[in-house]
């Protein structure tokens, strides 16, 4: 019998995966200015900043909901990705 794909956009990703594609989309400054912590915005890496999203639960959903919204901003109607960037919020 066959599995049904999941339907959550998360499923399958790390919270390494998301944080790179975040940092490369929008970079540290506009990322700090998105989401307000210090990790982000004082001399950040990948490193610091996942060692912190993993034991601040606010942080990472923060983080895991702007990345849903950068899925959702660069589609359009049909699916297609859009050249434009758009801000965090």
């Amino acid at each position: 019998m066959l599995k049904q794909p999941s339907k959550d956009p998360l499923h399958g990703m790390t919270l390494e995966a998301i944080l790179k594609q975040l940092v490369y989309h929008y970079g540290w400054k506009e990322l700090g200015l998105c989401i307000n912590v210090r990790c982000f915005n004082f001399n950040p890496s990948i490193k610091s900043s996942l060692q912190f999203l993993r034991r601040t639960p606010w942080a990472r959903a923060k983080v895991e909901a702007l990345y849903l919204q950068h899925i959702e901003r660069s589609k359009n109607k049909r699916g297609d990705p859009i050249v434009r960037t758009v801000p965090c919020e």
